[in-house]
């Protein structure tokens, strides 16, 4: 099954996210299948990219997002409809 999760990035005690499609039995941050886009929590406002149109083909395709990854979702969503 293919999930839309996060992988980590970065050094020690300075995390940064991509947004990827991968397949739910591998590890956290190896193996990926596509990068959808990246969270970095550190600045301030925190910085969310998401390529829509490729997580909704995956979502299209049987994909399910992890619970974090919907908040971005909702966030990014907000966002962009007051920007």
């Amino acid at each position: 099954m293919v999930k839309v999760r996060l992988a980590r990035f970065g050094r020690k005690k300075r995390p940064f996210y991509r947004i990827v499609a991968t397949d739910s039995r591998r590890r956290r941050d190896s193996g990926w299948i596509e990068v959808l886009g990246y969270y970095n929590p550190l600045t301030d406002p925190k910085t969310i990219e998401i390529d829509m149109d490729r997580l909704n083909y995956w979502l299209s395709n049987g994909a399910q997002m992890t619970e974090r990854v919907s908040k971005l979702k909702k966030i990014y969503e907000e966002r962009m409809a007051n920007a």
